[in-house]
């Protein structure tokens, strides 16, 4: 479960990101967090990962406590998420095989684990066929297939998605968010941080809609009713 209660935070320049949110995603859902650039959605995905620390209020994430993480603790918190960035974030010197492995040789998983779990993951998003490819030979529909691939690979009880859809054309978006949708299936919670209003409206799922640091709306499909910028 993910809960912000009353949550606040600042930047050093005096911009007041978040002003009092309160949010609370249960396992197993599939949310979307919406609004346009400067609403405080980026801030919000960097709270849940522990990137950022509120200013004041609670952050829970998968039964913990942000704030009162010491420094050695974060990678714990980090290994019950898997994080889909918009520009992939792929190293290319690796193999789409090397890419996923590499994350769960970094929790210390063994050669046999890793050889199971891998090919599991690549054939679960469909790229298990181009597994020896680099990253440059893929298209960015592929890519971000990988990178998804990555971030399931340690099983992971929510994953994020930070605009994940925001380098590809409109079937290649459709495509992945599908993808995410069918992990959700599986028991996975899913955050997808997005601003793709007719993307995010081809989807039955919780809306939470942000700006101007402060929820404005969190609903049953739909999407914000204020104007995009």
């Amino acid at each position: 479960m993910i809960q912000l209660t009353d949550v606040y935070h600042d930047y050093s320049a005096g911009i007041h990101a978040l002003k009092g949110v309160d949010l609370r995603v249960d396992d197993g859902e599939f949310v979307f967090i919406v609004g346009p650039s400067g609403s405080g959605k980026s801030t919000l995905s960097k709270l849940l990962t522990a990137e950022l620390h509120p200013s004041s209020g609670k952050v829970i994430v998968n039964g913990m406590n942000t704030s009162k993480l010491r420094p050695r603790d974060v990678p714990k918190l980090r290994r019950t998420l898997g994080v889909v960035f918009q520009d992939f974030r792929l190293i290319e010197r690796m193999t789409v095989y090397e890419n996923v492995a590499f994350a769960m040789r970094i929790a210390g998983k063994s050669p046999k684990e890793i050889k199971r779990r891998v090919s599991y993951v690549l054939d679960l998003v469909g790229i298990l066929h181009k597994a020896r490819r680099k990253p440059t030979e893929l298209s960015g529909g592929e890519q971000q297939r990988v990178s998804i691939a990555r971030a399931l690979v340690n099983n992971p009880q929510t994953i994020i998605a930070d605009e994940p859809t925001g380098n590809l054309d409109p079937d290649r978006s459709l495509e992945i968010m599908m993808l995410l949708e069918r992990i959700n299936d599986l028991g996975t919670t899913v955050i997808v941080v997005t601003h793709e209003k007719e993307l995010v409206d081809q989807f039955d799922k919780r809306v939470v809609a942000i700006d101007g640091g402060l929820i404005i709306s969190d609903q049953q499909g739909g999407y914000f009713q204020y104007e995009q910028t």
